[in-house]
């Protein structure tokens, strides 16, 4: 009988200890779907830019991976290493080139964020976000919240 008694009240606490007294997120009609997500924000601004952008480095690595090998396929001995170098070399700048002729509309978007912080994301899409809108900030994308 005793524990019968003692294993319903380990239950009983254990089941107990499972509940919430609230999750700090509200339902209202405005979408917005907590009150302190530290992730979350306004936007304030949105400027739109078009035309070359500063390289990552990508395009020249990319460049120089595929030039490289390219030049690692003619000649032989010091005239194949000669030919890799060379590849590498003009890959990475030919790469480079690629990258910073891309004419892509990109959009800087300032947030002002829950907690009093400014955030500039800088996108490629809007994904229909509007100046005024809600949005939440993961992986440095903005999306609508």
């Amino acid at each position: 009988m005793n524990f019968r008694i003692v294993s319903i009240a380990i239950l009983a606490i254990g089941l107990g200890a499972c509940t919430t007294s609230g999750s700090g997120y509200s339902n209202n009609n405005s979408g917005y779907s907590s009150t302190n997500c530290n992730d979350c924000g306004v936007v304030q601004r949105i400027s739109s830019y078009t035309g070359e952008r500063r390289t990552s480095g990508v395009g020249a690595v990319t460049g120089a991976v595929i030039g490289g090998v390219l030049g690692n396929q003619v000649g032989s001995g010091d005239g194949k290493t000669a030919a890799t170098v060379a590849g590498a070399v003009v890959g990475g700048i030919a790469g480079n080139a690629i990258e910073k002729n891309q004419n892509d509309t990109w959009y800087e978007l300032t947030i002002r964020m829950n907690d009093g912080r400014q955030a500039v994301i800088t996108q490629n899409r809007l994904n229909d976000i509007r100046e005024g809108s809600r949005v939440i900030i993961r992986d440095g994308v903005a999306r609508l919240n």
